[in-house]
């Protein structure tokens, strides 16, 4: 098939079109409900999805390139906005809410008769980064309003779903729920030869079907190169950002450091009394910066 990536015998789900394929496409919806169900893990039973247009969201250019959404509707009315984000952007928090407002508004009725009843939102962001770095093995956020007096959830109709995918750290062996499948599946995907002998459920059968890039046609196989291209080149980008950033980081460090040693000898020699002058010509402040201290 020509192209490095392409040795890998199943699909990377946090490319924009391994996510389309699994969890974005009438042919394997399946694969969205029993995640949907399997995330809910009991709240809710999702038997019928259907596909809605997320053009409605807004989503501008730099989202596109950076988050990857299925939007959709239950049989009950209920609205899911599920994302693949793959990068950190800043304000995601402020984002990810600000999306989540366009399936509430969209719900409202023209005329006089509408009580303003809402069917549940729910946002689902699978995360490839970590926001919460206080806590290694917290990965599955579930945000609701709440009274902050009484603890109780205040309105139960809007939930937010925020997967650490890169805390997700658990071996085949160690997979007891859906949940846990699903993550597995999402986290690994991408790096397996074969299909895990814990993952035994028919809807994964269909999935390891769906992500096999040996039965592509040539056309999915092109842009499965190209959406390929696209990861690695913002994977690059993102690294690249990362180390400039932890280089000046410590350049700086080194800077601050000396400043504050000049300081400090400066200050030192003037309370044992050696003159102005002489601390001017040893530490190489100015006559100003060492009569305040």
């Amino acid at each position: 098939m020509g192209s490095e990536g392409l040795q890998d015998r199943y699909i990377n789900p946090y490319t924009d079109f391994g996510f389309k394929k699994l969890f974005g496409t009438e042919l394997n919806k399946e694969l969205l409900i029993s995640f949907l169900n399997a995330l809910l893990q009991g709240q809710q039973t999702v038997k019928e999805v259907t596909y809605l247009n997320t053009e409605h969201l807004g989503t501008t250019e730099i989202d596109r390139r950076a988050v990857f959404d299925v939007y959709c509707e239950s049989q009950t009315g209920e609205k899911f906005l599920v994302e693949m984000q793959r990068g950190e952007q800043q304000f995601f928090k402020d984002r990810s809410l600000f999306y989540t407002t366009f399936p509430i508004r969209e719900q409202a009725v023209k005329g006089k008769g509408w009580d303003y009843e809402l069917k549940s939102v729910y946002t689902v962001g699978i995360l490839n980064f970590v926001f919460d770095t206080e806590t290694d093995d917290y990965y599955h956020h579930e945000v609701k309003l709440v009274d902050m007096r009484t603890k109780e959830v205040f309105y139960d109709k809007l939930t937010l779903i925020y997967l650490e995918m890169p805390k997700f750290n658990k071996t085949e062996n160690e997979l007891e729920t859906m949940f846990d499948k699903w993550m597995f599946v999402l986290r690994n995907l991408g790096g397996l030869m074969e299909r895990p002998a814990a993952l035994q459920e028919r809807v994964f059968t269909r999935l390891f079907e769906a992500a096999e890039i040996a039965r592509f046609s040539r056309k999915e196989v092109v842009e499965y190169e190209d959406s390929l291209k696209a990861f690695r080149d913002w994977y690059s980008v993102m690294k690249t950002n990362f180390d400039k950033g932890v280089k000046q980081g410590v350049e700086i460090g080194f800077k601050q450091g000396a400043e504050q040693t000049r300081y400090a000898i400066a200050r030192q020699m003037k309370q044992d009394g050696i003159s102005v002058e002489s601390i001017v010509r040893c530490t190489g402040l100015s006559e100003e910066e060492i009569r305040g201290l």
